[in-house]
C-alpha cells in the first residue's frame, strides 16, 4: 500500500532542484531475540516539500519462514497504523495534530517490537514520491 501526506505549510518543491530527504525501512522481526527480519515497508520524509510517504508490502510466506506462529494479523494491523499516522488526518488519531516531520520522528523512533523501523538514512531527490517507489522496489520487493 502507498500512503502519502503533504504538509501544506511547507514550501512547494516543484522547482526540480534536489532536496534532502530521510528514509527508514520498516521491518518485521518476529522473534526479537533472534534478530532475523523481513523488510516490509519504507518511510520517506522530505522536509523541504513537506512530503511524508509510506509504501508497505507483507510477504506472509517469508515472515512465516522466520516464525511459523507469528501473529500475521497483528503485523498487518501495525502496518495499517503506520500508514494511518503517515497519512495524517483523522485516521492518525492524536498524531494528526503533528506535522509531517514530527510524525516521521515518531514512526522511526527505535522500539523493540515485532514491527520496527530500521536506521534513518538520507539522500537527495527532486522527486520524493518517485524516490520512495525506487527505495521500496530495491529494499522490500
Amino acid at each position: 500500500m502507498d500512503t502519502t501526506a503533504k504538509d501544506t505549510t511547507a514550501a512547494d518543491g516543484g522547482s526540480g532542484e534536489p532536496h534532502d530527504y530521510e528514509y527508514a525501512v520498516i521491518r518485521a522481526v518476529p522473534r526479537v531475540e533472534r534478530g532475523e527480519c523481513v523488510n516490509i515497508g519504507v518511510l520517506l520524509y522530505c522536509r523541504y516539500t513537506g512530503y511524508l510517504g509510506a509504501r508497505t508490502h507483507l510477504d506472509q510466506a517469508r515472515l512465516l519462514a522466520l516464525d511459523p506462529v507469528v501473529d500475521v494479523a497483528g503485523v498487518r494491523r501495525a502496518l495499517h497504523g503506520i500508514e494511518a499516522v503517515c497519512a495524517g488526518g483523522e485516521a492518525a488519531g492524536p498524531a494528526a495534530k503533528d506535522g509531517a516531520g514530527q510524525r516521521f520522528r515518531w514512526l522511526t523512533a527505535p522500539r523493540s517490537a515485532v514491527v520496527q523501523p530500521g536506521p534513518v538514512h538520507t539522500g537527495l531527490t527532486a522527486d520524493p514520491e518517485g524516490e520512495l517507489r525506487h527505495l521500496f522496489d530495491q529494499l522490500v520487493l
